[in-house]
């Protein structure tokens, strides 16, 4: 060993760095530490100088109550000034620990792929952010960069969701209905926007005016065919006759059983719309969301009675949301597993048909229960119209389920479900309950 100590050897880049940053360090505890001492001495107030008064001296009382409140006053600025030192020493405090980050070679969260497996390409980085916002914003929005939304099971299909975002920016957008929804049900929902055009219908006419559209077929030239077996509505409207699962199988054939669903009520699991609305008081009905509503006839339905349902649908097997459209009705494009849309306390009515039963998973069903709950106002109704189970799920499961969100039931009827006169304890519950008032 050489008999020179550490200090004569020449000091590296990295020794140099750390006594800089320790320098940064000590100033700042300094600021921090004048700061506190300044808080303790001026948040207290001194006895000792207190004038001494009689309780009936009533000129002495009002003399010290007053200089009491000027020295209240001035303690009030001091506060409010030790607070601005206090928040430029938070800032200074945060621009330090990035650069001891940097000084260390940490990485910054892009660097770091914020949760994604791989590098982003341009154009998904581009959609999921996040955008630093313009200055002045900052204070009203409460954070310095805006993220587009984004389901954040999306990052799990990374390969799938770059796909999704390849194309050529300003051109037209892949046809990729059906892709788009297949990553939608994996929780990928909402999906980033893209800067492409979706592909227009050729031969596009004009709707047909309202209300004849509410009960009319629209036109082949209304919608773009390449997602879906069907290429007219023509085999759309058929399909009902054929063989074959699909979704919602008959709901295109206006003429058939969608002409009369929900005109009458049998006093079992088959609701009117008139009865329904009868439990309110007349016009507190105005606005209200159907669940997976097919293509909008229980929207159209209460159009007629002018009420405004907005339809939420998937274009499983066929253009639901492009049809509900050409009714002249409003759909939205989101899944059973989607946060309905809507702030809290504001529908009058949410309705749901087959689609809310035993194929969703116990505490998604829950969860989407809740969720309804929520949106409705106090006095709101759900019509929860045809559920499915099986007999001994309905009273160990979904009671229990309904009794905990605590629903008030108006009406609540099970019947069997009988197949060919085959008894095989499949059940359907319609129901009417309400949002409790307090």
């Amino acid at each position: 060993m050489s008999g020179k100590s550490i200090e004569d050897h020449p000091r590296r880049p990295g020794q140099q760095q750390s006594s800089a940053t320790r320098s940064k360090l000590m100033i700042l505890l300094l600021v921090i530490l004048t700061n506190m001492l300044s808080i303790y001495l001026f948040s207290g107030l001194s006895l000792e100088n207190a004038p001494r008064i009689t309780l009936w001296d009533s000129k002495a009382l009002l003399q010290v109550l007053d200089s009491t409140r000027h020295k209240l006053s001035a303690s009030e600025a001091q506060l409010a000034e030790l607070h601005r030192r206090l928040s430029t020493s938070n800032s200074l405090l945060e621009t330090l620990l990035d650069e001891l980050g940097k000084a260390h070679g940490d990485k910054t969260p892009s660097q770091n792929l914020d949760g994604w497996q791989n590098e982003l390409s341009r154009e998904l980085k581009l959609a999921v952010g996040p955008h630093k916002l313009p200055r002045g914003f900052t204070p009203l929005l409460g954070t310095r960069e805006l993220y587009p939304t984004l389901g954040s099971p999306c990052r799990r299909f990374q390969a799938d969701l770059t796909d999704y975002m390849s194309y050529e920016v300003g051109k037209e957008c892949p046809s990729d209905d059906i892709f788009a929804q297949r990553l939608m049900l994996k929780g990928c929902e909402p999906l980033p926007r893209r800067r492409c055009h979706p592909k227009s219908p050729a031969g596009y006419v004009e709707p047909t005016p309202f209300p004849t559209s509410l009960w009319t077929i629209p036109p082949d030239t209304s919608i773009v065919w390449d997602a879906y077996s069907c290429k007219n509505y023509t085999c759309l409207v058929n399909r009902g006759k054929a063989k074959g699962s699909y979704d919602c199988k008959d709901c295109f054939n206006l003429n058939g059983r969608e002409k009369v669903r929900w005109e009458y009520d049998n006093g079992n699991l088959d609701f009117g719309i008139d009865s329904v609305l009868g439990t309110k008081p007349p016009g507190t009905i105005r606005i209200g969301l159907d669940i997976g509503g097919g293509t909008g006839t229980f929207a159209a339905r209460m159009r007629e009675r002018d009420i405004t349902i907005v339809t939420s649908s998937m274009n499983f097997d066929g253009p639901f949301n492009n049809f509900i459209a050409s009714r002249g009705l409003v759909p939205i494009h989101i899944s059973i597993a989607h946060r309905l849309p809507f702030f809290d306390n504001t529908l009058d009515i949410v309705h749901s048909m087959h689609v809310l039963s035993n194929w969703v998973p116990d505490i998604m069903l829950e969860f989407a229960l809740y969720d309804i709950y929520r949106v409705l106002r106090p006095g709101g109704l759900f019509w929860l119209d045809h559920f499915f189970c099986i007999g001994k799920q309905l009273n160990s499961t979904y009671v229990p389920m309904f009794d905990r969100i605590r629903f008030k039931k108006l009406r609540w009827n099970a019947g069997r479900k009988l197949d060919k006169g085959i008894d095989k304890d499949e059940w359907y519950v319609s129901a009417l309950l309400e949002k409790p008032m307090t």
